[in-house]
């Protein structure tokens, strides 16, 4: 049998006659369930999901200031002695904007930082559409499915028990195996669980190395992703650097400079200053020219002059003699050149 719990002391009369419990953190009740303050409960860190906003958000709030939170979050605990979230971010974050300070958790212990970043990938995807993610979400999914720690069996443990979690029949595990006697490479895989082709994903797996400023703009279609392709090889201080001058000059972002930003990386060369001069197009600028451009004479204008048998070499001479003494006599006359 479990340990009780030890019996909580009664601090002051007016508890006892109040029936007032101490303030505690944790409120067991029945099926392995606590009750959680909202302000015990972090943000899983670097959560690849933004929450929901406009109409999704306001529907949910609607829907916890009628019926409050129905299916349990879902949180790990922390060595300091609180609680990171895995699945309910957005759930909570609604209860909070319907008045709620408080919601039922499941606490899971001793996962490993990959179990838990499952539980997180695959709650979201089972509550939302993969086409209506944002890239840098879908590069999210499509990085945990395609990784040498992925296990399938411990996925599918997961999904159960979500599935079982939310009690409800339309949502239903997502078909991963290959075509009876084909076989595919991990990626081919996932390209065929998500209606992918193996190129996209090549790309999508390259946007999910990105810095998360600049996965951002890639999200706010300011980057493309071809060129999120070429930016995800620079190294991380170089990406800072990068996204620094974006945000101070606003610059576009083209495949010309971010091949160019890739292959000055590559040669050592990126830094500030060159990444600066490659983003506002200063580096493919011609210098001015400090000679005047070439002038063809027209032949009606040299033909007033010139017999029709003069050589062109006697014209040139004779031209270079009247412009020399052209501008001597004009700085003799002090009219500058």
């Amino acid at each position: 049998m479990p340990d009780r719990p030890a019996p909580k002391r009664i601090k002051s009369m007016d508890e006892l006659l109040m029936a007032v419990e101490p303030e505690s953190q944790t409120t067991n009740i029945k099926n392995g369930v606590v009750r959680l303050k909202f302000s015990q409960v972090d943000s899983y860190s670097n959560h690849p999901f933004r929450l929901y906003s406009g109409e999704r958000l306001d529907d949910m709030v609607a829907s916890i200031s009628n019926y409050g939170i129905l299916t349990p979050m879902i949180a790990r605990t922390k060595d300091n002695g609180r609680y990171e979230m895995l699945a309910g971010h957005n759930r909570m974050n609604a209860g909070t904007l319907a008045g709620l300070d408080e919601g039922d958790f499941i606490i899971k212990e001793n996962l490993s930082d990959e179990e838990a970043w499952m539980y997180v990938i695959e709650t979201n995807v089972m509550q939302r559409s993969f086409t209506d993610m944002l890239p840098s979400e879908k590069a999210a999914v499509l990085a945990l499915r395609h990784s040498k720690m992925f296990s399938q069996g411990k996925r599918n443990d997961i999904i159960a028990e979500l599935i079982k979690l939310e009690k409800s029949h339309e949502i239903k595990e997502v078909e991963t195996s290959a075509p009876v006697g084909q076989k595919l490479t991990s990626r081919d895989k996932v390209g065929l669980e998500y209606g992918l082709s193996k190129n996209t994903v090549a790309r999508l797996l390259r946007v999910d190395k990105l810095d998360n400023d600049l996965k951002i703009r890639v999200d706010n279609s300011e980057i493309s992703i071809r060129c999120a392709v070429d930016l995800s090889y620079l190294a991380e201080a170089e990406q800072v650097e990068v996204n620094k001058v974006l945000t101070e000059n606003e610059y576009k972002v083209d495949m010309k400079k971010t091949d160019m930003l890739r292959n000055y990386s590559e040669n050592s060369k990126l830094n500030e200053k060159t990444a600066y001069q490659i983003l506002s197009g200063e580096v493919n600028k011609k210098p001015k020219s400090t000679t005047p451009p070439p002038v063809k004479i027209k032949h009606k204008v040299y033909s007033k002059y010139f017999p029709a048998d003069t050589k062109a070499s006697e014209i040139e001479k004779i031209v270079d003699e009247a412009l020399e003494w052209y501008f001597s006599s004009k700085v003799k006359e002090g009219t500058p050149k």
